[in-house]
């Protein structure tokens, strides 16, 4: 009778640390986006800090520091900082959305799983929900890969952003910049 208590209890620790929080390893793991300015000339940019957290009830949220955008060029990062995302009064992007763990549960060790979901997109003090499509791959019962399986597109004017770009526009001499903008990542995540 205490072997089968013990063993009931051991199995019941092991279901909790299986559940344990995943966090995003942000040094192995990357945010870039496109800009196209004069209609066809297009760049990547990306952010160098950002962290994110799958929680054990399947919450996920992944925070980006927009002080950390980096162009390459540095006069176009201050720019953005301060004309477009406006740091001083709104530091973060914050993309959130809820992750059927059952799902994940379910893929294999070396598996993959493509998942479509409502991501909820918060920044320059507006929330949009989006679709999101990730592939999901298992590397190991403590490693994870997520990565955009298609770039999410945000558009600058639903988040108050177009005074912002036509300031960048004004600024920088340029003729156009695009308001849609392709973003991708690829996250890598442990626990």
């Amino acid at each position: 009778m205490n072997k089968l208590l013990i063993g009931i209890l051991l199995c019941s620790i092991g279901g909790t640390a299986s559940a344990a929080a995943w966090t995003v390893d942000s040094k192995n793991s990357n945010v870039n986006f496109i800009s196209t300015k004069k209609v066809d000339l297009a760049e990547v940019h990306h952010f160098n800090s950002f962290s994110g957290q799958l929680d054990d009830s399947g919450k996920f949220a992944l925070t980006i520091d927009l002080a950390s955008v980096w162009t390459n060029i540095e006069i176009r990062d201050i720019r953005m900082k301060e004309l477009l995302f406006e740091v001083g009064v709104y530091p973060r992007l914050v993309l959130s959305s809820n992750i059927d763990l059952s799902k994940l549960a379910d893929i294999a060790v070396g598996g993959t799983s493509v998942m479509d979901m409502s991501a909820e997109l918060s920044m320059h003090g507006k929330k949009q929900i989006m679709p999101i499509r990730v592939t999901i791959a298992k590397l190991s019962e403590d490693r994870l890969l997520v990565v955009s399986t298609q770039p999410l597109i945000v558009n600058a004017a639903s988040f108050g952003l177009t005074p912002g770009i036509e300031k960048l526009r004004d600024v920088a001499g340029l003729s156009s910049i695009s308001q849609a903008v392709p973003v991708s990542f690829v996250l890598n995540l442990t626990r």
